[in-house]
């Protein structure tokens, strides 16, 4: 039932909005995160419920207890899990924002209920609700609040971070060709914070310096 209903569930799920639906770099590692923990969570769910099974059908006296408990039911899913924490240690390594020599920063502030976002290419430019990125650049964006917490998350992008009021974080991004990503403030953060959204609007290499080049609206 559970092989069935998942990729059930998972077509029901927003293309714009849905992590297994990558976009770039940072975000297709994320979704092979997610496909391989959800194997091995099925690897380990089978094997038990074999075993419960098995178990189950055994006569008296069939064989050792301590083989069924400790060399299947305890072995096999701490190795399975011992070997998901290790890919899971890789992964997080994979998303730090290394020194790229292309690399673009911006800054993104929150508020109830807008983002302000801006350039470090152009000082003084900002833009609301509309982030504007090069395509095939990873970018850094540099995450705050004005008031209360929010959360920076573009799905399909890379995974999100919270915005907090006096503190920094950063998050690095990257779209592998242009065109616009929707983005969610993912946090709670008062009544309003449903339609707490933005867009990540990527653009190719001209466009990019069109955009930098334009004059202030």
């Amino acid at each position: 039932m559970f092989l069935l209903t998942t990729p059930i569930l998972l077509s029901g799920c927003a293309e714009d909005l849905s992590a297994v639906h990558p976009a770039g770099p940072a975000a297709e590692v994320i979704a092979r995160l997610w496909w391989v923990m959800l194997a091995g969570a099925t690897a380990i769910f089978l094997f038990v419920t074999g075993l419960l099974a098995l178990a189950m059908r055994r006569r008296p006296g069939g064989g050792s207890d301590r083989l069924w408990l400790q060399g299947l039911g305890l072995a096999f899913p701490l190795t399975v899990l011992a070997a998901l924490l290790a890919y899971g240690l890789t992964v997080g390594e994979a998303l730090l924002p290394h020194d790229h020599p292309e690399r673009v920063t911006v800054r993104a502030e929150a508020r109830q209920w807008a983002w302000r976002f801006g350039y470090e290419d152009r000082p003084g430019l900002q833009t609301e609700d509309i982030l504007h990125i090069p395509a095939g650049r990873p970018v850094d964006v540099q995450i705050t609040s004005a008031d209360v917490i929010h959360s920076f998350w573009v799905p399909r992008l890379a995974g999100k971070m919270d915005a907090i009021p006096g503190h920094v974080n950063l998050l690095r991004i990257e779209a592998r060709v242009p065109g616009d990503y929707a983005g969610v403030s993912a946090e709670f953060s008062g009544p309003g914070y449903r339609t707490h959204a933005f867009t990540v609007r990527a653009h190719d290499a001209a466009d990019w310096q069109a955009f930098l080049e334009a004059p202030s609206p």
